[in-house]
């Protein structure tokens, strides 16, 4: 294969960001890959969460700490989250929230996003209502069947 070639293919995988390219012209086959530190890589993939971790009393059994969640959520229908991730209240961060408590809402309408793996999903109302409260902080992380917003 052409040097010019091999340069140009070079430059490409560069400014594309590509961390590997293999080319195949009739029997010459050429294979570029860029070596990406571990350092560069855990930071971008590690969150940073502020919260705290509180540990269950050992003497709570399980039915007990259920019953007492859901005696400290607000009288009304609870949006639960349906998934593991990041609990976002807005599109983009400086970005006005999807919704504020005392808002009214319709089925369908969008009230946050979760990010899991990389992807952004948005969570939308599953009734019409006000909004009564916005239970997890922007940011934080949020568990499968966490209660995220209690609609009236």
């Amino acid at each position: 294969m052409d040097l010019r070639k091999l340069k140009k293919l070079i430059e490409l995988v560069e400014e594309y960001n590509i961390t590997e390219l293999e080319i195949t012209e009739g029997e010459e086959k050429v294979r570029i890959s860029k070596s990406v530190t571990l350092m560069q890589s855990t930071s971008a993939v590690v969150p940073q969460y502020s919260s705290a971790v509180t540990e269950r009393p050992p003497a709570a059994s399980d039915n007990e700490a259920d019953a007492s969640d859901s005696s400290a959520l607000p009288e009304g229908h609870v949006v639960k989250s349906p998934m593991v991730g990041t609990f976002y209240r807005a599109s983009a961060p400086g970005a006005k929230p999807f919704v504020e408590i005392g808002q009214f809402v319709k089925t369908g309408d969008t009230l946050c996003i979760i990010e899991a793996m990389k992807l952004l999903n948005e969570i939308e109302a599953d009734c019409d209502g006000k909004i009564k409260a916005i239970l997890p902080e922007n940011g934080q992380p949020v568990e499968y069947g966490e209660p995220l917003f209690v609609i009236e």
